[in-house]
């Protein structure tokens, strides 16, 4: 008994023995591999917190059509633009004059020999013509502006017939009567009391002679008479020419182009007149912009320009009308975003290329200028692909497939929009779809 327990004894230990062994074994593996993964020497430590290797960035060769674009500001406006201030003509009484009607609108287009307000009951029109209004058009006037009228009242259907172009003769005074009475108004009349006083004077010389006549009066008698009557005549006929309707300068003003619009209106009915009453502008829609001086030797007339406007939403075309040869001071003496005077930029004005909307009027628009392009498609890479030696070459280096590198010799042409042109030369291949360097990326995400 006590022998079988004995033995029995050992084999128990000895299995506790194996038990720890093998538990031991595992606790030391483990302790390892903890080692291994969390423990690090110094230089390892400090290789692991280094950049990893360069790594190269490399873009693709394209053919496509490249253009150089200049970007800038432009604002829409009016080849002319005038403010509607009449003078203030007193009227019947003296009172002072006012607005008693309004006939026009803010944003409004109108056709020349349309009524746009009335001041006093009076008529402020508006006809085609490209001088100011600077006096009253009269009976007996002369000059480009009487020609201007002329012309301004036979497009509206009233010729000034027989008389000379330039004099304010009776057809010019026909047609001035018969435009106002089409509006509804009766014209001015000037000198109407001296023509009277002089057709008075003709009568009383007929009637004298008359009477001289019916007595036998003697020749001298008769003679003296007649004279009378042909200087009264005389006076009649110059009296008349300078009598009659008139375009008082308060009633009317010329614009060069129409329609034209309405483009601000100030104008109230009781409202005193000699302050502004409206603007508005005529002719043909122009962009004006400017450029800086970087850009200027880039823009020439006749290039494209591409016109946005980010309000709108309107996508026009256009071509670059004229570049100014000396920089001008913009308008205003606003400061610039660096809290600095504005700069001064070279003018350039842009022709669209059909007409501008008119609610495009005052806006300020993206011009976009093609100042050069390549015209068909063509072999492209980025700027930065392109390499110049010392000994003057261009190159770009392309990546093959494998890894291996080859430098190809080529000559730059139209850049624009990060890309240039390249032409292989020395019998050099270079084809779209390849892969040249265009840069090398550090560990820390940045290039080089």
């Amino acid at each position: 008994m006590l022998s079988k327990t004995g033995d029995g004894s050992g084999l128990s230990g000895a299995r506790r023995s194996l038990t720890a062994l093998a538990v031991g074994s595992v606790v030391l593996a483990g302790a390892a591999l903890w080692t291994s993964a969390y423990v690090k020497s110094p230089a390892q430590a400090a290789a692991d917190a280094g950049p990893p290797a360069p790594d190269v960035l490399t873009a693709p060769v394209e053919r496509r059509v490249l253009s150089d674009t200049v970007v800038t500001r432009g604002t829409v406006s009016a080849s002319q633009t005038v403010d509607i201030a009449p003078a203030a003509v007193a009227v019947d009484g003296g009172a002072k004059p006012v607005v008693t009607k309004v006939l026009a609108r803010s944003g409004q287009t109108f056709e020349a020999g349309r009524v746009l307000f009335e001041v006093s009951g009076r008529p402020v029109l508006a006809l085609r013509g490209g001088l100011p209004v600077y006096r009253d058009l009269k009976p007996g006037a002369h000059g480009d502006d009487v020609r201007q009228l002329q012309l301004a009242l036979r497009d509206l259907g009233h010729p000034a017939g027989a008389d000379t172009p330039g004099r304010y003769g009776p057809g010019t005074k026909k047609a001035v009567a018969a435009f106002y009475a089409s509006l509804g108004y009766d014209p001015v009349s000037v000198d109407a009391a001296a023509a009277d006083d002089a057709r008075r004077e003709v009568g009383h010389a007929q009637r004298e002679l008359d009477r001289l006549r019916d007595r036998n009066g003697s020749a001298d008698d008769l003679r003296y008479a007649r004279e009378d009557l042909a200087d009264a005549r005389s006076a009649l006929g110059k009296a008349e020419a300078v009598s009659g309707p008139m375009v008082p300068a308060s009633e009317v003003v010329f614009l060069s182009g129409f329609p034209a619009r309405v483009d601000s209106l100030t104008a109230k009915v009781g409202g005193s007149v000699g302050a502004k009453l409206a603007t508005v502008s005529a002719g043909q829609l122009v962009l004006k912009g400017s450029l800086g001086l970087q850009d200027k030797g880039l823009v020439r007339p006749g290039q494209k320009v591409a016109v946005l406007s980010e309000v709108t939403g309107d996508e026009l075309t256009g071509r670059v009308a004229a570049v100014a040869d000396a920089p001008a001071a913009p308008d205003g003496e606003g400061d610039g975003e660096d809290g600095g005077a504005s700069a001064e930029g070279y003018a350039v004005t842009v022709k669209p290329d059909s007409a501008l909307p008119a609610r495009l009027v005052g806006q300020d628009v993206r011009l976009t200028v093609e100042a050069a392009s390549s015209g068909t498609k063509v072999l492209v890479v980025p700027v930065s692909a392109i390499s110049a030696g010392a000994d003057s070459r261009t190159t770009v280096t392309v990546l093959g497939r494998s890894g291996d590198r080859r430098r190809v010799e080529v000559r730059p042409g139209t850049s624009g929009d990060g890309y240039t042109e390249v032409t292989p030369v020395g019998g050099a291949r270079l084809s779209a779809g390849e892969k040249v360097v265009v840069g090398v990326a550090r560990g820390d995400g940045a290039a080089r």
